[in-house]
């Protein structure tokens, strides 16, 4: 059996390489426009990108509309920007959202106007498209490597998961400067959102050896050091271990695909607006207890690479021993309850229950969940996200 494995076409990683940015980037465009948001303006990420453009001599234009959920009506303003100014290639700074819309604009930039993104829907895009730099400010989405984009149908109010090569930056540039203006929640919930690609990539029924290899070395690294990074933002060693170890994760997923987590929490944050790293997060004990019944020996290694477990512990015991570990890792960085996160957003649990079935149906519709090697059946899910009250 032969595998496929893909991985942008250049990727440069380290404390302060934004600041080389001109020369890699050199003959891929004439004008660039920057992807980002309101926060990065405000600390400062956007204007580190603008001087190194400004150093190269290449012209730019900031579009800083993306926000926490990327809608296909976000992405339409964006790409009117990026055809009114004239741009022709593309710079995504922030966490997964300002990404997710950058590769948005990057392949619709290539469609005649009138056309509708949620036309994009379970079609493998494949297409010349515009050059695209991705600089992550979170450690967490690796949505820098990755050939997916996760975009709100607004009329149909469902996560649209799009997908294919061309949606690969070109570009990744991995510098843990730019996540020291994340806050600990934000540290939190993009670094479980991480654990669970990697966690997600390593049990999926796509994994392969080079995967296997990401996928592992990613969650060493988020099981040491994001529990530092919470306590201690400045810590830049631990920022530039959870940098490379959410990109690993990003490489392990975008070629492994994910599972049961991510299928399940996208209908959570089209619904009730909670960031994904979060709906990840209160999702993955559940999920995890769910999924360990038929890849014991697989979650047994996560156990031992945590450290929960040795070898000489029987794998169903440490299989169970890395549920508990997830279970008090995320209660270590603050992940609240579900029920709390949804009177954040003015919800009730009543009002959780009442989403169940079109819930698990959007779960099942985005295939992740047929990825887990314990294929899960509807009325399973929804017992699921019953388990989160």
């Amino acid at each position: 059996m032969g595998y496929t494995f893909m991985v942008p076409a250049k990727i440069i990683s380290g404390t302060n390489v934004i600041e080389e940015l001109g020369q890699h980037i050199q003959g891929k465009g004439t004008k660039a426009l920057i992807v980002t948001d309101q926060f990065m303006v405000k600390f400062g990420n956007a204007a580190k990108v603008e001087n190194a453009l400004a150093k190269a001599n290449i012209p730019y234009v900031t579009f800083a509309g993306a926000n926490s959920e990327p809608t296909d009506k976000i992405v339409d303003a964006g790409l009117k920007v990026y055809r009114e100014e004239g741009c022709d290639f593309l710079v995504a700074l922030g966490g997964g959202s300002p990404m997710d819309t950058a590769k948005a604009i990057m392949f619709m930039s290539t469609q005649p106007e009138g056309k509708k993104i949620n036309e994009f829907m379970h079609v493998n895009i494949d297409m010349p498209v515009p050059y695209l730099v991705a600089i992550p400010t979170t450690a967490g989405t690796g949505s820098e490597v990755t050939k997916n984009t996760i975009i709100a149908d607004t009329e149909n109010n469902v996560k649209m998961l799009l997908g294919g090569p061309s949606i690969i930056p070109a570009l990744a540039v991995v510098d843990p400067t730019f996540t020291m203006t994340a806050p600990p929640s934000v540290t939190a919930a993009t670094g479980i959102d991480a654990l669970c690609h990697s966690i997600e990539a390593y049990t999926s029924r796509k994994a392969q050896p080079l995967t296997d290899t990401f996928a592992l070395s990613a969650i060493k690294k988020i099981h040491k050091n994001l529990p530092i990074c919470y306590k201690d933002g400045k810590n830049v060693e631990a920022r530039l271990q959870m940098s490379i170890a959410a990109t690993e994760a990003g490489i392990a997923f975008n070629n492994a695909s994910v599972t049961i987590v991510h299928g399940m929490s996208r209908p959570i944050g089209a619904l009730f607006h909670i960031a994904h790293g979060v709906s990840n997060a209160i999702l993955l004990p559940a999920c995890m207890k769910f999924a360990i019944e038929e890849n014991t020996a697989r979650f047994a290694t996560i156990a031992r690479v945590m450290g929960v477990a040795d070898d000489a512990t029987p794998d169903h015991d440490a299989a169970e021993a890395f549920v508990a570990e997830v279970t008090r890792f995320c209660k270590e960085v603050g992940i609240p309850s579900a029920e709390s996160l949804l009177e954040q957003r003015g919800f009730k649990k009543e009002d959780f229950l009442a989403q169940l079935d079109k819930m698990a149906s959007d779960a099942l519709e985005s295939g992740s969940p047929q990825n887990t090697m314990r294929i899960p059946t509807k009325e399973q899910l929804i017992e699921i996200y019953k388990e989160l009250f």
